[in-house]
């Protein structure tokens, strides 16, 4: 079949890039926003047999993507796109509910209108009870794949934990501050958070990608929440004199994650991930409530997105940040 990755040249969408390659689909597409980033995956695969085109574009400008769509005509896309640094997206919650939120309804309605058969969006354990705009915006994004699905095209969303090494996770930055002689900085003694190898993350990809659930949270299994400064101590090792430092939790960032909304149900598994049910609205409901966002956005109206996103989603809490913004 023919296989559309977005977000194709980051941590995660190019390392799912190179196991569908191995698995050589009849054409696989690469769509990102990033001329450097597309470039790299691209160019990893020039050497190789796999039928692939690079597309430099986002899931945002809705006038390309659906050119692209009726081109191409993918039967399975993987919707890795996404902003995620939490405390920079805190200042700036319009790009970051125009990319994650708006890009995802964008795409949705393109799979649509051109017949895909399946999407698969990677969400984040951040979506839950969300204190960021970050988590925030990828709830809506949840909201809205699980909305839209349908016999014709079936979207699920797969949420995963802190995937190691990835764009806005605490590793790299630890390596790099451990490298420079330290000291490493954490943000609480007791911040916990839920991690994932890149393996384990794509495996679950993957695994969304061929599962026949609709509409549904894929979750795979994480075990148990670590702590983030022993996280740091075992990155430290027998390093003497680097130390560790406490700054404090950040703007939208929260001491535990969750994994499950109360309010969503577990409906068994899926090969290896488990198939939540998660409440949300009509799709008639979502249609009508995304033109309104659409135009706030438009109009630069933080205060207005905020109140949107918490009609939407009741269990999000704005940070101090957020609500000074105007």
């Amino acid at each position: 079949m023919t296989v559309l990755v977005t977000g194709a040249g980051g941590y995660i969408g190019s390392a799912l890039v190179r196991a569908i390659a191995a698995a050589h689909p009849a054409r696989l597409v690469l769509l990102d926003s990033s001329e450097q980033n597309l470039f790299q995956i691209h160019r990893s695969l020039e050497d190789g047999d796999v039928a692939h085109e690079a597309v430099l574009g986002s899931v945002t400008d809705a006038g390309p993507l659906h050119r692209l769509l009726a081109r191409v005509r993918p039967q399975l896309i993987y919707h890795v796109a996404a902003l995620k640094h939490v405390a920079l997206l805190e200042s700036n919650p319009l790009a970051a509910v125009a990319n994650n939120a708006i890009g995802t309804y964008t795409l949705a309605q393109g799979a649509i209108e051109h017949c895909v058969a399946r999407v698969v969006l990677v969400s984040t354990d951040k979506a839950v009870k969300p204190h960021s705009i970050m988590g925030a915006s990828k709830r809506v994004a949840e909201l809205i794949v699980t909305a839209l699905s349908s016999s014709r095209c079936a979207m699920n969303a797969v949420r995963l934990g802190n995937v190691i090494g990835s764009t806005g996770s605490a590793v790299p930055i630890f390596l790099e501050q451990i490298a420079r002689g330290g000291p490493v900085t954490v943000t609480d003694r007791e911040a916990t958070r839920y991690f994932i190898s890149l393996g384990e993350a794509v495996d679950a990809i993957l695994a969304a990608g061929v599962s026949e659930a609709s509409g549904r949270i894929l979750l795979p299994e994480m075990g148990e929440p670590e702590g983030i400064a022993d996280v740091a101590r075992s990155l430290i090792g027998d390093r003497n004199g680097i130390a560790i430092r406490f700054i404090g939790l950040r703007a939208g960032e929260k001491l535990r994650e969750d994994l499950v909304l109360p309010e969503e149900s577990r409906e068994g598994a899926a090969g290896p991930l488990h198939v939540i049910r998660t409440p949300g609205p009509p799709a008639a409901e979502l249609h009508a409530s995304m033109a309104e966002l659409g135009c706030l956005i438009a109009r630069g109206d933080v205060p207005g997105v905020v109140e949107w996103i918490r009609e939407l989603v009741p269990e999000y809490a704005p940070s101090r940040v957020v609500c000074a913004l105007r």
